[in-house]
Order: structure tokens, then sequence, then C-alpha cells
């Protein structure tokens, strides 16, 4: 088979250069996906992974990320502080544990017995724009407010939100036909202390079967929990959905659920699915406009623009072979 790398959001295409030039060398997906979104984890210019990552509300920075394997292997580490990167405790829990998850503290403590070095994720610019958000809440306190102020606000304003969606997720097939998957993430920015979004979570933000494919999600992490989205991708695809067809099948599900709830959240919100087959075919959409992914693939790796449901005025757009 001929490597494949997929990845989500315009700072997948520096992440994909290193995932590719482990499968080149004849590297398997896993150590492919690791080193990939590592990249990306040191990289204080992605402001919503890793090192730099802008922080929750009480200017903490919190980190997620799992991996999952052909074999369906996975290891994740969830509300993890101080740990540049994430994804590579994750491969420790995956490889050297019975367990597939571990959290906060515990995770920390694992990571540091491992000879991970614990420091600060803080940034200059991320210190800047957490003190800029502070005094902006403070401002709106103490304004006369609304019930219609988020819709004041224009759909794009809300979607590309600073933090709010950009996880690095990860596909990568090797010249074996195996496929893996990784996320990791700082989360939404200024979430609430201990919340944790859909990445880390094995069948929300990634899966993996090695008979059928793998999918990856991004976006609003509480939307993808749930839907089961990356699970439910790979199902479709079991039950003979092209990756587009079963990426296009979980934004439904996504909108569909949406729809169904509305105490305490908005409809104005971006998710978005990559899927890979066993077969080397792949699909993206997204439940909105605006979602790039990355893609390496013989030779060359570009940025594209992702098919989506919704059209302007949020209706399901009619699918087109």
């Amino acid at each position: 088979m001929d490597p494949i790398v997929i990845s989500t959001w315009k700072h997948g295409i520096n992440s994909n250069i290193e995932a590719y030039r482990i499968l080149s060398e004849g590297g398997n997906s896993l150590d492919a996906v690791e080193a990939g979104v590592k990249v990306a984890e040191n990289d204080p210019e992605v402001l919503s992974v890793g090192f730099g990552g802008l922080p929750d509300c009480e200017g903490r920075v919190t980190l997620d990320a799992a991996l999952m394997d052909w074999n369906a292997r996975a290891g994740a580490v969830l509300f993890l502080e101080n740990i540049r990167n994430p994804i590579s405790v994750a491969r420790l829990v995956l490889e050297e544990t019975e367990h597939v998850m571990l959290a906060g503290e515990g995770a920390l403590e694992y990571a540091i017995l491992h000879g991970f070095r614990p420091e600060s994720l803080l940034t200059d610019e991320s210190t800047l724009r957490f003190s800029e958000w502070k005094s902006s809440m403070k401002k709106k306190s103490e304004e006369i407010h609304t019930d219609d102020f988020e819709l004041k606000k224009s759909k794009h304003d809300k979607i590309n939100e600073d933090g709010y969606h950009d996880t690095i997720g990860m596909l990568a097939m090797d010249r074996y036909g195996n496929i893996a998957a990784a996320c990791t993430t700082s989360g939404m920015a200024w979430k609430l202390h201990g919340r944790v979004g859909d990445s880390p979570i094995i069948g929300a933000g990634l899966y993996v079967d090695g008979e059928v494919g793998g999918a990856i999600a991004t976006g609003r992490g509480e939307e993808c929990v749930r839907a089961c989205g990356s699970f439910l991708i790979v199902e479709s695809m079991r039950n003979g959905a092209s990756p587009y067809e079963a990426c296009r099948i979980a934004c439904e599900r996504v909108y569909k659920l949406n729809l169904l709830t509305s105490k305490n959240r908005d409809h104005i919100y971006q998710v978005a699915f990559i899927a890979l087959n066993k077969n080397g075919e792949y699909g993206v959409c997204s439940v909105r406009e605006e979602f790039q992914y990355g893609m390496f693939k013989d030779g060359e790796n570009k940025l594209y623009d992702s098919k989506y449901l919704l059209d302007d005025d949020f209706n399901i757009k009619p699918l087109k072979k």
C-alpha cells in the first residue's frame, strides 16, 4: 500500500510532514501519528494544542490526548497538566499498562515516573490572551445583558472563536495497510476547569478497526461525544458506506442530536470528521463550511476545503455523489 496521512486543520500540514517521513522510511502508522501530532504539540503558535494552548477559565492549561492502532490497542490521558507531549504519555498507557485511560494527577504522576519533565505550558501569547479574556468577561458582567446576546455575534465569529475547535487529529496508513489514529488538544479555550472533550474518548474523538478503517473527530467535543461520531463512522463503513458517506452520516447525527437539546447550548458550532478505510480510500465532511484538512499522499502535502452538511441558512444540503 502507498502511505497516506490525513489530519485536521491547517496546522496538520506541518504535522503531516513528520508522519509521512516515518511512513516513507518503512515505519508503522502508530509511530507516524504519534510523531506527527507532536509537531503541533510543540508549536507555540498552535493555540489549541500542547505548549502554548489557551488555558481554561482558571488560567490553567489542561491537555487531552489519545491513540488507537489497527489491533484495537488504545491509550489516552485526560485533564493532564504541565506535560508538553501528552500524546507520548498516552502511548505509554497503550503499551505499558492494562488500562486505556489515565486522568489528572494520576496521569501526571505516571508521566513523571517515566521521565517526563513538568513545565509551564503557558506562553507570553497565551497569557496575554487569557488576560484579555478575563478583562472582557469583567466588562460584560457590568453590562446589561439581553437574552439574544449570543445571537448578535455573527455565525463565523462564533464558529471561529480562538481555541474553539482546532484539535489536531491524524489518521495514517503504512505500507502494510495498517491504520492508526491520534488526537491531542488543549481543549476549548476558557472552558470550565475539569472539562474534557471528545479527543481522548475512544469512539468519540477517534476510533480504528483494522478490518475496516479509522475515523477522527474535531470541533465542539460535547457534540462529538453525544454522537459517538468516530465509532459511528467506522461501523457505517463496515456496513458498506464510503468514507465520505460515513462522515456525512455522522454529521447528520450530530446535527439531529443538537436540535434535540437547547438548554445551555447554542446551535452555531462546528464539528468535522475525517475517515480512511482499509483500501486507502478517504472521506471528509463537516457540519458547516470552513473546515480544512491536510492530506499527504503520493508525495504531495496539501490543504483542502471540506464538503459540508449545512448551507448558509442551516438547511441540510442534498447529497451529491
